[in-house]
């Protein structure tokens, strides 16, 4: 018998009220998606603003409650009410990496909360070394620990969220437009950064975005998703080269450019 997939989300439906309707209508952000996260692969969502893929990322964390549809994690019900240990597993990395940390505390304050939060990932012996070397696996020096948020620029605030994430140990890293807001060449090495903890790490991550440029540089397979439904899947080969649906190439005919890493 081969495994379950790391996540799995079917037919998932979320709907939100339409303002200032009188008849309390509701419309349907997402309606029928499903897709796959395997151990150690990157899943791209991709689609224009307003197509519903925050929404099914911000269910799969369980910030969003859905009207229909079942997830699952390694196997299991993903419940509405998040254990814990759920909470540990899962995490996610938001778009604006500054909006995301407490202004008011110090980066090293930051990495130790999340241990104070999941005492039974935190690190044996002293925690100043410890969130040193958190610092360190996404390539921040050590004098980072002590400077507040305000005092990073924008790719060391998103590789504190990712230092924050990684902490916990998670299995999965809900990524929602985690590079949107760097500048190009900064988004180049968050992207290289978030390859290699894939490998060190086997990590499986959901990556959110609306850049086609950006998903063909990580992800290995790839969800397009028009209005509320997913139009088009495939490997990132395949969509890449011989899209399907006429909504996935008119995407690929805007993206400026498809480099690989490094190039």
């Amino acid at each position: 018998m081969t495994n379950p997939p790391l996540l799995s989300v079917d037919g998932l439906r979320v709907t939100f009220p339409v303002r200032g309707s009188l008849r309390r209508s509701r419309f349907a952000a997402v309606e029928g998606a499903s897709l796959t996260v395997e151990e150690n692969e990157i899943v791209a969502v991709v689609g224009e603003s307003g197509s519903g893929k925050t929404t099914v990322a911000r269910c799969v964390v369980g910030l969003q409650r859905a009207d229909a549809g079942v997830m699952t994690f390694a196997g299991s019900p993903l419940p509405a009410r998040r254990t814990a240990e759920l909470r540990r597993a899962i995490q996610m990395v938001f778009q604006d990496p500054r909006s995301s940390l407490n202004p008011r505390m110090r980066v090293g304050a930051i990495v130790d909360e999340a241990w104070s939060m999941h005492p039974s990932v935190a690190p044996p012996g002293p925690r100043a070394d410890a969130i040193v070397a958190a610092l360190a696996d996404v390539g921040l020096e050590p004098d980072v620990a002590d400077r507040y948020p305000a005092q990073l620029s924008g790719g060391q605030c998103q590789r504190v969220s990712l230092a924050r994430a990684l902490a916990l140990e998670p299995r999965l890293i809900v990524c929602d437009e985690a590079v949107s807001a760097l500048d190009v060449s900064v988004q180049a090495q968050v992207l290289r950064l978030l390859l290699e903890l894939r490998t060190t790490r086997r990590l499986s991550m959901l990556f959110i975005s609306h850049d086609l440029g950006v998903v063909h540089q990580i992800a290995d397979r790839v969800v397009v998703m028009r209005q509320g439904r997913i139009v088009e899947e495939g490997t990132a080969d395949a969509v890449f080269s011989a899209p399907s649906h006429e909504y996935t190439r008119a995407l690929l005919d805007a993206a400026l450019e498809l480099n690989d890493l490094g190039t």
